[in-house]
């Protein structure tokens, strides 16, 4: 019965077509509705991979719509959660004309902190620059009128702004219920609005965290769900490993060591010397950080636990950091209860502290204090902990009692993981990982619950079991609908002749030798997506010098020069503008029409040799005999290959031309598993077949006898 509801409402003559003018009805979005719907009626997991232009959006929105419970809908990013939740659940809602309540809600980090604005407004100090002091009284002013308090309601101060790092909280130092602000807190009215919404709105990040906080006993971040659909579910992987881990930096610790301090100074002044307890931080943090200085001659500046360079003075560096925040926890556990500063800086510390303990095991003599009976004499204790640290793990369970059962950490073996140092210019940071997230990710799903994981790219070559194994979701149904785009008519795939290889020094300039021609005839905007922020900046050098020579007065852009959001605005209004990125720009990017005509990929995106996580798989996966080339690199180079294609065409009346300059795709045997995995261009070596497809989608439109060219076109 519903399953027919749903072909009524996709129809032609249905209540949608009736509300968006622009609806057009497909075949293959209503079959991902019903697949959805059975999903959701079976209480099963659905992989479901939809093309570009399917309309997977409204493909699971309509059946959460008509399910009666209670749906989570997860993006991939904020941009992507602002979209649904302020234009398509809206549209959607009126034209099925359902009562439906929704709720958008974010990580903390997004929504303003009165208790942190209040301190930043009486710290003259803590602005700085003049710019800064116009931002904190826009933010006052909003916090005061907003009944949200979503930054991104606040368009004048930009998202990225430093200040608002000090206007928001986190979990580390947010005062739950002690604090003054508690019944005002935005936090906490965003929640409680979303366990009464039929459907949330989240996005992974946000996901994320909750699956790790409910591995440490945490449950009252997102509401329980009938239905998950996960949108854009092919960044699932990589961030649960983000999320499941845990990272340290010397930022975090030099802010806390200046917290201790002025909350010591301005609220307990006599119990101790606070100044000299905040050096003793400081200094431990630097010196932590000098004993990490030999990474910087590594690849990547980055070195594995077992390949730092002077272990022993690292390890030493590290127990005498562990030894100052123990001493720090017991002086501010004294003074704790006098004022919520003092609270929120001894809760800081504690969780600092059990953070890089816990990355400093197992040790390296393989003795693991978290897991029973790996220590001398069989019993399980923090070896080498005097009674000052112990006394600091029974005030980290008591402070984190409700938010995190500590206990568990030291009865149940935590899984495989990689730690690793990264080291820069200005910062330090510890990290681990776990090497796989498919057991806690996958033990994550009730099983009353219905689960929908779809994308445009989650299969290679038709194949899940890569994106089902790292998630482990052995036992998902999984189904994909093509594009109905027409591809062949629609765009071309260039890989030209003669290129060197990626790995030859003159690779750069070759192929901005090669994208000159068609950066000439091509009348819009051109796409340079590179695999490494090096190439970036190298290729925008030799394009720019180039155009130089040229007279030509293009805008070229450039990843790192501003913000992502600022590039793309630039980059959609100035209709025929060069952007040069990395990463970021692989994937969400949507700029249809004559705006985007070109995109040219530099190299195959295999992920880079020296990622400590990639490293760690790679070795495992040979461990158990298997072939990580072929299990683990290409499928993941297959999936990001075609999300960097997918910037191309984007609806039925775009056009371009792919340019891929890595001719592995052509020339290995494995380059079929990628171009195959790719839409189905028309495809070419030749550079003057490109030329000419060009000059064919360019050419102008003949006028109509009688009438206007403008009326005339299409």
């Amino acid at each position: 019965m519903l399953l027919q509801e749903l072909s009524d409402i996709f129809s032609p003559s249905g209540p949608i077509a009736a509300a968006v003018p622009d609806f057009r009805p497909r075949q293959a979005q209503l079959e991902l509705a019903q697949a959805i719907e059975t999903a959701l009626q079976e209480r099963k997991v659905l992989v479901a991979e939809a093309g570009t232009g399917t309309g997977k959006t409204w493909a699971y929105l309509v059946p959460a719509f008509l399910s009666g419970g209670k749906v989570l809908v997860s993006t991939g990013t904020r941009t992507l959660q602002d979209q649904l939740f302020r234009r398509d659940l809206p549209r959607l809602r009126e034209a099925l004309a359902l009562p439906i309540t929704i709720a958008l809600l974010k990580g903390r980090g997004n929504y303003v902190c009165h208790y942190h604005l209040e301190r930043l407004g009486g710290d003259d100090r803590a602005l700085k620059s003049r710019a800064e002091i116009g931002q904190l009284r826009a933010i006052q002013v909003f916090a005061q009128q907003s009944k949200t308090g979503d930054k991104a309601d606040l368009a004048q101060v930009p998202e990225d702004a430093d200040i608002w790092n000090r206007v928001t909280s986190t979990r580390e130092n947010c005062l739950g219920q002690e604090c003054p602000h508690v019944r005002d807190c935005f936090v906490l009215k965003a929640r409680r609005y979303a366990q009464d919404a039929d459907l949330v709105v989240v996005n992974h990040a946000l996901f994320m965290a909750d699956l790790a906080l409910r591995e440490d006993g945490i449950t009252d971040l997102l509401p329980a769900a009938d239905m998950v659909v996960f949108d854009e579910a092919h960044q699932l992987p990589d961030i649960a490993t983000r999320f499941l881990g845990t990272s340290v930096s010397s930022h975090q610790l030099l802010d806390l060591a200046r917290m201790v301090e002025a909350a010591g100074l301005v609220q307990a002044r006599e119990s101790t010397n606070w100044s000299e307890a905040g050096k003793k931080i400081e200094q431990a943090a630097r010196d932590l950080r000098l004993a990490a200085a030999p990474i910087d001659k590594l690849p990547g500046r980055k070195a594995t636990y077992d390949a730092i360079p002077n272990a022993a003075e690292f390890d030493q560096a590290l127990d005498d950091l562990l030894q100052v925040l123990d001493r720090s926890a017991q002086l501010l556990n004294v003074v704790s209860e006098k004022h919520p500063d003092l609270a929120a800086a001894h809760k800081s510390c504690l969780d600092l502290r059990a953070k890089l303990f816990l990355w400093s095991q197992p040790d390296r003599q393989g003795r693991n204090a978290l897991v029973p009976g790996s220590s001398a004499g069989g019993k399980p204790k923090e070896d080498g902990l005097d009674a000052a640290a112990r006394e600091t793990a029974d005030a980290f369970d008591a402070v984190q009692a409700g938010e995190l059962q500590a206990e568990t950490l030291v009865t149940v073996a935590p899984p495989a993981s990689v730690r690793w140092v990264e080291q820069s210019t200005h910062h330090m940071r510890l990290h681990s990982a776990p090497l796989s997230v498919a057991q806690i990710f996958s033990r994550y799903r009730r099983e009353d619950q219905a689960w929908v994981l779809t994308s445009a790219t989650l299969s290679v070559g038709g194949n899940f079991a890569h994106f089902q194994k790292q998630l482990g979701l052995w036992s998902a149904s999984t189904l994909r609908w093509d594009s109905p785009f027409d591809y062949g008519q629609q765009g071309v795939l260039f890989v030209p002749k003669n290129l060197p290889l990626p790995n030859d020094s003159r690779f750069n300039e070759k192929f901005v030798e090669v994208l000159l021609p068609l950066i000439e005839v091509s009348q819009g905007g051109v796409l340079v997506l590179c695999t490494t922020l090096r190439s970036v900046d190298r290729i925008a050098e030799l394009l720019e010098e180039q155009l130089d020579v040229a007279g030509s007065d293009r805008v070229l852009l450039r990843q790192g020069e501003s913000s992502r959001r600022v590039l793309l605005e630039r980059f959609r209004t100035e209709k025929n503008a060069i952007l040069v990125g990395s990463a970021s720009f692989w994937e969400g990017i949507d700029v249809p029409g004559d705006a985007l005509t070109l995109v040219a990929i530099d190299k195959l995106p295999f992920a880079p040799p020296d990622d400590p996580v990639l490293e760690a798989r790679l070795n495992l996966c040979r461990k158990e005999g298997g072939n990580p080339f072929m299990e683990y690199q290409v499928p993941e180079a297959a999936i990001a290959l075609k999300q960097g294609a997918g910037r191309l065409i984007r609806s039925e009346s775009d056009w371009g031309v792919l340019v891929v300059g890595d001719s592995r795709i052509v020339d290995k045997p494995y380059g079929k598993l990628l171009w195959r995995g790719l839409p189905p261009f028309s495809r070419t070596r030749e550079l003057g077949q490109v030329l000419e497809f060009f000059n064919r989608k360019q050419a102008p439109v003949a006028p109509v006898e009688g009438l206007e060219a403008e009326a005339a076109a299409p």
